[in-house]
């Protein structure tokens, strides 16, 4: 059986919601944080040498990297939903929007996250990252303008890895600042598989 290795606060809420919306059996196999340090225990680093978190496991296959575990789900298991045809101009803006999560979207947030917790030594670095996170922000915000999801108005791996992003942009910037950000929050999160997710992981 497919083993999810999830650790608290990560971002481990996108693999099994896909698991959920492929209807695929899973168990998830939990770990927790040091609460002093925010690092993951060393028995983590028994499944990924990394000991980071997604890690799925999947008989002799260990996947780390949200975007490449979401891409392996639905090729592997997605009976041809979940994603445009390979070879298709869809197929490539879908990948781009799987790359783009956590290649460029995340940054911003990140850094607003850890330089935040400097006060005023961060405040100097504020203005630029506030700049490129309105950049970023607003880029999703204006494609959402006019459809639902972000490939062909469809619901895709896409929609499930932007996900962690668009709950971020929200919980950082308010429910007004990105209005086309939080209704896409609301449609996501409204999903059976994610609410599925959600009641048996907390996620």
């Amino acid at each position: 059986m497919i083993e999810v290795h999830h650790l608290n606060e990560s971002r481990s809420r996108r693999i099994t919601w896909m698991l959920e919306e492929l209807a695929q059996p899973y168990v998830v196999i939990r770990y927790e944080r040091d609460r002093k340090t925010r690092l993951a225990p060393p028995e983590l680093t028994g499944i990924h040498p990394l000991g980071k978190s997604p890690v799925l496991r999947d008989k002799d296959l260990v996947l780390i990297e949200s975007g490449a575990i979401v891409d392996y789900l639905i090729r592997r298991y997605g009976q041809g939903q979940f994603s445009p045809a390979a070879g298709s101009q869809s197929y490539d803006r879908y990948l781009q929007f799987l790359h783009y999560a956590e290649g460029s979207a995340m940054l911003p947030l990140m850094l607003n996250l850890y330089i935040g917790r400097l006060g005023e030594a961060g405040a100097p670095l504020q203005p630029r990252i506030q700049s490129e996170l309105n950049n970023h922000l607003g880029y999703l915000n204006q494609c959402l303008e006019q459809q639902d999801y972000l490939v062909d108005n469809t619901f895709s791996g896409a929609d499930v890895q932007m996900s962690f992003v668009a709950q971020m942009a929200v919980k950082v910037k308010g429910p007004d600042a990105f209005p086309n950000l939080t209704r896409y929050v609301g449609r996501l999160e409204a999903r059976s598989a994610y609410q599925q997710a959600a009641t048996k992981h907390g996620l």
